[in-house]
């Protein structure tokens, strides 16, 4: 039996669905699952956040997903946890490829889902992204620069895709273009602090661009629409 979490599912046919699949060991998966009868349907369990075990039948890359069961609970997200925990799926779905195995992403996946449940941190989405990105191996080196010496906490760098962090000197006219040696040594170390958010989130939307490409997110669409909505209610009539 394998186990995993269904990143998004959509109907295939009739009482079917194909869903894309985090499986522990495996990385994403593509595979359709029938629901069954109304009586022993799998429907409720087939979603978003809940663990699942199961089997993976066929040769092709869209296997038939088998004997499905709930190994446990889901995991409670709402508001904020639960756009994270979207933002996180789409963020998979898109970056991942089922010819890229991902093996290790699953375990941080899970725990992420867990710490977001017990306590929402923007961090937490900043780790899993940094997670991804080494995955993918398009991460630059956190330790050294391209000249080989340690990024330290009190200097300044310049992203450069192809090559890594490369110092700079920091003046007032650049430091939108830089990012501080103390937020790069504390992402490294998983230690961000709240004054580290900003800056973090404008880096790791630098380094998923390539991967993403122009398309917007449809999470992050959705998130800005719900605080929007929150900041500026309906006016009473």
């Amino acid at each position: 039996m394998e186990r995993g979490y269904v990143l998004h599912s959509r109907p295939f046919r009739e009482s079917s669905v194909l869903v894309n699949l985090l499986v522990d060991g495996k990385g994403r998966v593509d595979a359709v699952a029938r629901l069954g009868s109304s009586k022993n349907s799998i429907r409720s369990i087939v979603q978003p956040f809940q663990p699942l075990i199961f089997q993976l039948q066929g040769k092709s890359d869209l296997k038939n997903l088998k004997q499905v069961e709930a190994a446990s609970p889901a995991v409670p997200l709402t508001g904020h946890c639960l756009y994270s925990g979207l933002y996180l799926n789409e963020l998979l779905i898109r970056c991942l490829t089922v010819q890229h195995s991902a093996e290790d992403l699953f375990f941080n996946y899970h725990q992420t889902l867990i710490a977001m449940a017990k306590e929402f941190n923007q961090s937490q989405l900043r780790y899993f992204e940094l997670a991804l990105l080494q995955e993918l191996g398009t991460m630059p080196s956190l330790e050294n620069d391209p000249s080989g010496a340690f990024i330290t906490g009190s200097g300044f760098y310049r992203l450069e895709i192809d090559h890594g962090f490369m110092p700079v000197i920091a003046t007032a006219y650049n430091q939108h273009k830089f990012f501080t040696g103390a937020m790069l040594v504390a992402l490294k170390e998983q230690s961000l602090l709240t004054e580290h958010a900003s800056e973090a989130k404008k880096l790791m939307r630098q380094l998923l661009a390539p991967t993403l490409g122009s398309k917007p997110l449809h999470s992050r669409s959705l998130f800005i629409k719900k605080a929007t909505a929150t900041f500026n209610p309906p006016a009473k009539s």
